[in-house]
């Protein structure tokens, strides 16, 4: 199914407009939820909502928001007054500045993330900013007001196009200074072991397909076995606390590289008894970009 625009917006570049198409850059994986039922007969249960004061079901035209603006003091607000809050905004992204990507702590982004392709009038001047965004290794940093929300955000570039992330106002995340952590001397023995371990699991490139939902597979499984009218079995697992256990570092350190390497064996003498591989078709290398 082809992915349907979020809507349109014009990215501010200097004095340069660049007309753009949104368009959502994840989906949902469909997750697994469960409906409140009656445990006599199995029917749905019906949410209602309840009057506090007169004890009594309210309908849904009798509803109208709110803001508490002191405890049980509230303002109402119609709904042409709360969809003019919505229809508030710029309809552009406006860039305030360009930072190198890595000087964004990965806390600030915000779970929306958007590709934004060129409408037909601003392929020229999106071609120019993306290309000058991967040249500089750069990203623009922007503001854009939707919905009545302000947003921060992030362009960068992915390839040839450009992809817009949300992040989070200053103010919406906890400075690291206000956690506190013992200071403890790093032994140079160890951190030596500690950089072989991270280089025996090193890979130049993110590949997200290795990873999958396991915990997701797993309700699923245990769904379609209900489904099928099989009993399913039901069992706790406890893991062991290490807690107040005198670990010697050096020892883990050491036993954990050597299951790496015993790992990697394994899976060349595997492949070595398998023989080598026949390719059918080239493959092309799947390019991977830093935020």
């Amino acid at each position: 199914m082809a992915a349907r625009a979020q809507g349109s917006v014009t990215i501010s570049f200097g004095l340069i407009s660049i007309p753009v198409m949104m368009f959502s850059a994840t989906e949902s994986a469909g997750s697994i939820s469960f409906n409140l039922l009656h445990k006599g007969c199995g029917s749905r249960l019906k949410q209602q909502y309840v009057c506090i004061k007169h004890e009594t079901v309210v309908d849904r035209e009798d509803m109208v928001k709110g803001y508490e603006f002191e405890k049980g003091q509230y303002v109402q607000f119609t709904p042409e007054e709360l969809k003019a809050f919505d229809e508030i905004g710029t309809q552009s992204i406006d860039i305030a500045e360009f930072v190198a990507i890595e000087a964004i702590d990965p806390v600030y982004f915000d779970e929306r993330s958007y590709y934004l392709t060129p409408e037909k009038t601003g392929i020229k001047p999106y071609a120019l900013l993306t290309a000058a965004l991967r040249e500089t290794k750069r990203c623009a940093i922007g503001r854009w007001a939707a919905r009545g929300h302000s947003h921060l955000v992030m362009l960068r570039p992915v390839d040839n196009k450009i992809a817009m992330q949300t992040l989070r106002f200053a103010n919406e995340v906890r400075p690291a200074d206000e956690f506190d952590v013992p200071q403890h001397e790093v032994k140079p023995a160890e951190l030596s072991l500690a950089k072989q371990l991270i280089e025996q699991q090193s890979s130049d490139e993110f590949d997200p397909t290795v990873y999958v939902d396991e915990v997701r597979a797993r309700i699923q499984a245990a769904i379609d076995e209900k489904v099928a009218g099989k009993a399913i079995s039901v069992g706790t697992t406890k893991r062991k606390s290490d807690e107040g256990k005198v670990v010697d570092i050096m020892q883990v350190l050491k036993a954990s590289i050597e299951k790496n390497q015993k790992a990697k064996t394994s899976v060349t003498q595997l492949g070595a008894r398998k023989g080598p591989k026949r390719i059918e078709q080239p493959t092309k290398t799947r390019k991977t970009s830093r935020r």
